[in-house]
């Protein structure tokens, strides 16, 4: 593969045909003329890395044809040739922007091929200053563009960094989506170019996306004729037009200049693919980020309206258990009240009817307290409480209670417990209720392990029975009032208890376990909960 490609214009074809054969055999890709206004035809259609020019030819010297040649190509490499060499001749040379000078006849070959290479080499190290020179503001250019996520505000940020970056008039974004045939314009600042050029595979935007690679076009310099009208067209002095591939989708992004302002350079383009994919990866994002918002918005939908038919299947659940239980003693009553009316009733069993109302009429009573106790936020003032006290007290009061049930209880309480703030007649009547519990549930008595233990930022005491355990079916709703495991619970214990808990700052769970039975867990705060 040729190292670079070179155009030789000189009016000695001798000196022409010398310095091709030399360069080509250092694998350089040389033409050459040998008049200077046909060279300027072929470098206005054809890019080249290097001209090599001779200064003093008939009609037009060298200096005019490097003028003209910058314009059309701002990049390339110029090496003159002369056969006078004087102080004068240099001066001019540099002032011109020449890369080096060589004089004729050569003495050598290798000479000719050094002062090429050196040439290019100086060139090349330019085209490096300039593209890192450009590459820092690109750097903090994608920065910004990453961390906006609205993908209207990013297309507007996007088309301002390619104004101010490039030095353009003119930006705009087209997009063809997966499975479309046609572009449409995604935004644009200035003047853009209209539908017709973004036909699939027609039109200088519609011919980047099916090639698939950048199309650069100067009024002055190498590129196609047929693009080339379009400057004209829009009064503009260069067009580049930046594919980004999106799998069967596609962006081009396009900047322009306006007829006054000089045409693009090659690291212009560099520079421009470079900010082009950073803007498609942070449109991708923005996209991605859209979508994930949206996500999360719908779970968010989903989860109030799951919310909300579980807080109404509730209600539902308490209206119908509340009907149930105040329904059964109050036909109880009605049932004993009517049976007592009757005449041929002896004084003896009228009596025996009215106290089995009066028993109905205590359990609707303490069904009612019951009600009216669950979830009661804790009103009274919250004291320090040392909770292996409240407990030693609990089972106290019961002690006679678990001894006619055969329940043995085994302590296992922490040494140096620190003392809590709570209601300590509330947190006795869940410690109450927990040890009714495991006593009903173990039927044919049984062991009740209680433990004590810091576990900060709680003190956890847990309940652990040899019973049964929970059935499967209702652990899931153990919590809720009126379920019980126990047929003849009320079913407002443990949601009394969870209310209390849950005012104090605290919590009550049932524990999986491998062991036989059930174990609950009451979590009360160390820290003083005002």
């Amino acid at each position: 593969m040729p190292e670079a490609s070179i155009f030789i214009i000189d009016d000695e074809p001798g000196i022409l045909r010398l310095c091709k054969r030399l360069l080509e055999r250092a694998n350089f890709e040389v033409d050459g003329v040998v008049e200077p206004e046909m060279g300027l035809e072929i470098l206005h259609e054809k890019h080249y890395d290097l001209l090599l020019v001779d200064i003093r030819m008939p009609g037009m010297d060298g200096f005019k044809v490097i003028e003209q040649t910058r314009q059309m190509q701002p990049d390339i490499a110029v090496v003159i040739m002369t056969g006078y060499g004087t102080i004068e001749t240099a001066i001019k040379a540099l002032r011109q922007g020449a890369d080096g000078l060589i004089l004729k006849p050569f003495e050598k070959g290798s000479a000719l091929v050094k002062a090429v290479q050196e040439a290019l080499n100086e060139r090349w190290q330019k085209q490096e200053v300039a593209r890192l020179r450009t590459i820092r503001p690109l750097l903090s250019i994608a920065e910004n563009l990453f961390s906006e996520t609205r993908t209207e505000v990013l297309i507007d940020q996007i088309l301002r960094a390619i104004k101010s970056h490039l030095r353009s008039d003119h930006a705009a974004i087209y997009q063809r989506d997966a499975g479309e045939s046609f572009i449409t314009l995604l935004g644009s600042e200035g003047k853009a170019l209209p539908e017709e050029h973004a036909r699939a595979k027609a039109g200088i935007i519609g011919r980047a996306d099916h090639w698939k690679v950048p199309i650069w076009i100067n009024r002055e310099g190498p590129g196609d004729p047929e693009f080339k009208v379009l400057l004209d067209e829009y009064d503009l002095s260069g067009l580049i037009c930046v594919p980004i591939d999106r799998g069967e989708g596609a962006l081009v992004f396009t900047a322009a200049r306006n007829k006054s302002e000089p045409g693009y350079q090659l690291v212009d383009v560099e520079m421009f693919g470079l900010l082009a994919r950073q803007a498609d990866i942070a449109l991708e994002n923005s996209r991605l980020y859209g979508e994930l918002r949206d996500y999360v918005r719908q779970v968010e939908q989903s989860q109030r309206a799951l919310i909300q038919a579980e807080k109404m299947s509730a209600v539902g659940r308490l209206t119908a258990s509340i009907a149930h239980e105040v329904n059964n003693p109050l036909q109880a009553v009605q049932n004993c009240l009517h049976l007592s009316e009757r005449e041929e009733l002896s004084e003896e069993k009228r009596a025996d009817y009215l106290a089995l109302a009066h028993e109905e009429l205590d359990r609707l009573m303490n069904t009612v307290q019951r009600m009216l106790d669950f979830y009661r936020p804790g009103a009274l003032q919250k004291k320090k409480t040392n909770i292996a006290d409240l407990l030693e007290k609990v089972l106290a009061l019961l002690e006679k209670q678990l001894s006619n049930s055969n329940v043995e209880v085994v302590r296992k309480f922490d040494q140096n417990l620190p003392e809590v703030r709570v209601v300590s007649n509330q947190i006795q009547q869940v410690f109450f209720n927990l040890v009714l519990n495991a006593m009903d549930i173990m039927k044919d008595g049984g062991q009740l392990t209680i433990s004590v233990k810091v576990k900060d930022p709680h003190i956890w005491i847990e309940f652990q029975d040899t019973g049964p355990g929970v059935a499967p079916e209702v652990q899931e709703t153990i919590f809720e009032p009126f379920v019980s495991s126990n047929e003849d619970g009320t079913g407002l214990g443990l949601s009394v208890s969870f209310g209390i808990l849950t005012a104090h700052g605290g919590g009550l769970e049932l524990i999986q376990n491998k062991n036989k039975g059930a174990c609950f867990r009451v979590m009360i705060p160390l820290e003083a909960i005002e």
